[in-house]
């Protein structure tokens, strides 16, 4: 494992870490008012917009799976294939949430905006790293089936994702009357607070561990 791959992978996740702050940060200074608790929906759009421009960029930049040179019209398709699979991801990630207790229909809105702040942190990292391959997505999540360390970074940041937005939810059935604690607000923070946690765990485990850690080539 080289040690520059594992700078480059611990960069370009503070990028990561940095665009999620900056959409808490920056539009406070162009909108009047905008608060993350009290604008929630126009920062889970802000966010996900942010994140997901971010990490399109990245992928393009550091190409850390590199595949062969393919056809315009593969490109397309292959583009195409990905917004159906990631606005299928919103509907599954909807419904999921729907069946663990979110309302249905009296907050559609917020739970469809969470669900695609979560698609974001989770599928869309997916998409840019393995593609429209479910079979690819089953072996990276499988035992042992990380083959780099980017792949080792996407097991630990999708994780730590739907288990922060899991977390989330717990102070939401609890009496204290908290703004926070208004649907989905603590489990998008939770989500968002889980990814930057697996951004900033993901190289440092993967460089603490790099001795013991063998990828197996394609």
């Amino acid at each position: 494992m080289k040690e520059v791959e594992v700078r480059r992978l611990f960069a370009a996740n503070l990028l990561c870490v940095f665009s999620v702050v900056l959409t808490a940060v920056v539009p406070a200074f162009l909108w009047d008012g905008f608060t993350v608790l009290g604008t929630h929906l126009a920062w889970l759009c802000i966010c996900s917009v942010c994140v997901g421009t971010v990490n399109v960029i990245l992928h393009l930049v550091l190409k850390p799976n590199r595949s062969k040179r393919s056809s315009l019209a593969h490109k397309i398709s292959r583009f195409l294939k990905c917004c159906i699979y990631f606005f299928m991801s919103c509907l599954v990630f909807h419904a999921i949430i729907v069946l663990y207790g979110a309302p249905l229909l009296g907050s559609v809105t917020e739970t469809f905006l969470f669900s695609v702040l979560l698609s974001t942190f989770t599928t869309l990292q997916c998409l840019c790293m393995l593609g429209p391959n479910i079979q690819a997505w089953i072996r990276v999540f499988s035992k042992h089936g990380a083959m780099s360390i980017w792949e080792s970074s996407l097991q630990i940041t999708t994780v730590c994702s739907i288990l922060g937005a899991w977390f989330g939810a717990f102070p939401i059935p609890l009496d204290w009357d908290r703004p926070w604690q208004v649907w989905p607000i603590s489990c998008s923070f939770g989500a968002t607070f889980g990814y930057v946690a697996g951004l900033i765990i993901a190289p440092l485990w993967i460089h603490w561990n790099r001795k013991q850690l063998t990828y197996k080539s394609r």
